[in-house]
């Protein structure tokens, strides 16, 4: 045995009983502690358990009365069933997209004095929590992009496959589910639900979640187990989260 492990022996084998029991008592409170932060990060069980899935305020309560179905199917998906941009319900002459850009970013600058044609703006891009100067051109208008916050494809699968096409249409272009965002961040994003994709800045994920479950609310869409999971994780985090207005 090496003069090195003959020390590190010697230097944990108290002699006195109390000191033993002191010791043992110190390395199960770091077990007990180590378990504690780790269980719920790989068991679903013990994050039940130790209370990771509760949550408070309007939001959970909604999403605790939305129905759940795990036997959704994107088959038959068309995007174009929901006619992104043919729409002008406020009558202004510009489609949902330049709408939201005008809601969403500051310092906007229009094409012409009377247009409603969003030319260049600020967006503090709650996605990832960056500043994109917004400039309209062909190769500078994507960096800004109109995400629907429940995606279409995931309407379709929690409900809208059994919509008629006016409701679909109405779905489409509802300002209550755009927002204006960072455009690789939309891309990455797809159609995942909650349960695969969250913001990567962390203090808007409480928000968006919320977002998610008033627009779910509102169109009557289901949400899978999974997706249920990982909302009630989010919003465990800010107890008292409210579902937004729908203005």
């Amino acid at each position: 045995m090496s003069r090195r492990s003959t020390h590190f022996r010697r230097g944990i084998n108290a002699s006195n009983p109390l000191e033993r029991i002191l010791i043992l008592l110190v390395i199960a409170a770091i077990i007990g502690v180590t378990a504690g932060l780790l269980l719920p990060q790989v068991s679903p069980t013990a994050a039940t358990v130790t209370g990771r899935y509760t949550a408070t305020g309007s939001a959970a309560d909604t999403l605790n009365a939305l129905t759940m179905d795990d036997n959704q199917n994107p088959d038959g998906y068309d995007r174009d069933a929901f006619g992104f941009r043919e729409t002008d319900t406020d009558g202004n002459g510009c489609d949902v997209r330049e709408d939201v850009l005008a809601r969403d970013l500051t310092d906007v600058v229009y094409k012409h004095a009377g247009s409603c044609q969003v030319s260049s703006g600020t967006l503090a891009d709650p996605y990832t929590g960056q500043t994109i100067h917004f400039v309209r051109g062909r190769t500078t208008s994507a960096k800004v992009q109109i995400d629907h916050v429940v995606a279409l494809e995931n309407a379709w699968q929690s409900g809208a496959r059994d919509w008629d096409s006016a409701q679909r249409l109405q779905f489409g272009n509802d300002p209550y589910n755009l927002l204006a965002v960072d455009g690789p961040a939309n891309q990455e994003k797809g159609s995942a639900s909650a349960a695969y994709w969250l913001p990567t800045n962390a203090a808007y994920r409480c928000d968006y979640v919320a977002r998610q479950i008033g627009v779910k609310d509102k169109y009557h869409l289901s949400v899978t187990s999974q997706e249920k999971t990982a909302m009630l994780a989010v919003l465990h985090n800010c107890p008292g989260q409210a579902v937004p207005a729908d203005q």
